[in-house]
């Protein structure tokens, strides 16, 4: 079938650019990636990752970690076991 669609869209030209060196990695172009991600709504029927709007408190925990609020830290990978391990 004929690729001769076109679309453009505005983007975020930080999310871009890290999107590119993304797929630069997996030898994917912008392009063959948002045809997959098109083919996948097709074959879906639909968006192909759930969406959601989170709850109050999904809201607040995510905002205090962006913010570095209430993170857990150990020393090493070893502390970090043996805590799981108790």
């Amino acid at each position: 079938m004929a690729k001769t669609a076109v679309i453009q869209t505005r983007v975020d030209p930080a999310i871009k650019q890290h999107a590119q060196t993304i797929l630069k990695r997996l030898n994917i172009s912008m392009s063959e990636a948002i045809s997959m991600y098109l083919s996948q709504i097709t074959l879906h029927n639909g968006i192909p990752f759930e969406l959601k709007i989170p709850n109050d408190i999904t809201a607040k925990t995510l905002m205090d970690t962006d913010n570095g609020k209430g993170l857990h830290t150990v020393n090493s990978v070893d502390d970090l076991f043996q805590e799981l391990d108790n």
